[in-house]
């Protein structure tokens, strides 16, 4: 065993798994709880939705500011004080007393998330030599899999049979092992010389990603004609705007967006962004169609959907192998057509339709987007040097991040736009085509509509994939 806790490719990759673990857990299982919060504190659903949305724009305002910090104090000291940041925030949380100290811990938890996942990302891939870079893809796949499928399943268990305060509190115990862990074993690193912070940059950046952020996230629940969400979403535009010019006349920029002239780097996010937004808004949807279409309870509703997360991971053994032999372009490309073939099956799925079946699809969805998450991990820094990984890491997961909000966004609005509840016009039974005539069912073509933009998504991906080079990322290549 001492010879795993003295490698830093182990110390760094157990340390940075449960981090971005318990991060992408949290967001889905708190989705979950906020009807319990909700009732808790006597507000709305739309009221309480703010823990959900704070978060998000709280992550997206802190990104950009990764990359200078984990640079200018190092990496492993911005990770560990993020990371403690973060578990103390959980605690909080769970022990908030009203929905407006909700609100603001979660903010001071996103502000901690926005600089945990980033800059434990550039650590992950300054510990691993390029060509070794499918591996360190592997473990960045467990969490990314694992928990958007099993948050359902485990929120569902907690706000049961405990209370809406363990969505936060499991982040602890956790948490505090893998900080312990960290102090003990991760490597230490000279912090670098990243110039002067960016003041501006910092102001423009988070403001426009945070503005942005919640306008998309806002968006399906508000209505996009509202005048806040309006606003917010000119505004946060406006500023990515003008950040453009100004960081590319930096001399110290806070996000180097001059790392996006390299060819690979630029056009992997060309995938990034739909094929986030497809998977990411597929796992929304399909809670959704077995929860509210049909009935499931969120355990059950779990369940079914975590065959996509052992896809992921099983496929991800084999998706490894053959990327050196058939590169990105074929791999990525094959792989979001099979997501987006599996996304069209879905728009068959009824009541009607066996569980097994049901399981046999998400498990070769999953196997499917191994295809897609395994490279587009990998060769966006296939050409990016040790010195500017943490610049590339903030501008790749505030991408990622929009990607998944957007997705989101996209497939909540199809559901309400089509109706997610129908008048029933008799000759059926309740949840199918018919229903009693004049009661209220719930509208499955609503979620079915959800499933073709997941698809039409995952095409685009595709077709984007096909402008790679699988030239330019050689470096990545190694026989496994």
């Amino acid at each position: 065993m001492s010879r795993y806790l003295s490698n830093p490719k182990f110390t760094v990759s157990v340390v940075f798994v449960a981090a971005m673990f318990m991060s992408i857990l949290d967001s889905t299982i708190v989705n979950v709880a906020l009807p319990s919060i909700s009732r808790d504190f006597d507000a709305s659903i739309s009221a309480a939705g703010v823990v959900a949305s704070g978060y998000l724009v709280s992550l997206a305002v802190f990104i950009p500011a990764s990359g200078w910090l984990g640079d200018r104090f190092g990496t492993r000291r911005v990770f560990l004080l993020a990371l403690l940041a973060f578990v103390v925030a959980s605690a909080l949380c769970g022990a908030a007393g009203s929905l407006g100290q909700l609100v603001l811990f979660r903010i001071f938890q996103g502000a901690a998330g926005g600089m945990m996942i980033p800059v434990g990302m550039a650590m992950l891939y300054r510990v691993f030599p390029q060509d070794e870079r499918v591996a360190a893809s592997r473990v960045l796949i467990v969490p990314t899999a694992a928990a958007p499928a099993l948050g359902p399943v485990l929120g569902g268990i907690l706000v049961e049979h405990l209370s809406w305060h363990w969505a936060f509190l499991i982040n602890v115990p956790v948490g505090l092992l893998a900080v312990a862990f960290g102090l003990r074993f991760l490597p230490r690193d000279v912090p670098g010389r990243p110039g002067t912070f960016d003041g501006l940059g910092f102001v423009l950046a988070g403001a426009g990603l945070g503005l942005a952020m919640f306008a998309i996230s806002e968006g399906p629940g508000q209505g996009w004609a509202s005048a806040q969400i309006v606003a917010s979403g000119v505004v946060g535009v406006t500023l990515l705007a003008l950040l453009v010019p100004w960081e590319l006349r930096s001399a110290a920029p806070l996000l180097d967006l001059r790392l996006l002239r390299e060819r690979m780097f630029r056009r992997s996010f060309l995938i990034l962004v739909p094929s986030t937004a497809g998977f990411l808004g597929l796992l929304y949807a399909f809670p959704q169609l077995q929860q509210e279409g049909l009935g499931r309870s969120a355990m059950t509703s779990g369940l079914l959907t975590f065959p996509e997360a052992i896809g992921v991971m099983a496929g991800s053994q084999v998706a490894s192998r053959l990327y050196p032999r058939v590169g990105p372009r074929r791999l990525i490309s094959g792989g979001a057509v099979g997501v987006a073939i599996g996304a069209l099956l879905l728009t068959r799925v009824t009541g009607a339709t066996p569980d097994a079946l049901v399981v046999v699809l998400m498990l070769g969805i999953g196997l499917s987007m191994s295809a897609v998450f395994m490279p587009i991990n990998v060769v966006p820094f296939a050409n990016i040097s040790n010195a500017a990984t943490s610049q590339a890491s903030s501008i790749f997961n505030a991408l990622r991040q929009t990607g998944a909000a957007l997705g989101v966004a996209l497939l909540a609005t199809t559901i309400a736009l089509v109706g997610p509840v129908a008048v029933g016009a008799g000759g059926g039974p309740g949840g199918e085509a018919g229903g009693r005539a004049g009661v209220p069912i719930p509208n499955l073509d609503a979620y079915h509509a959800a499933f073709f933009v997941a698809a039409g998504l995952m095409l685009l991906a595709a077709l984007m994939a096909l402008r790679i080079r699988d030239a330019d990322a050689t470096s990545t290549y190694r026989r496994v």
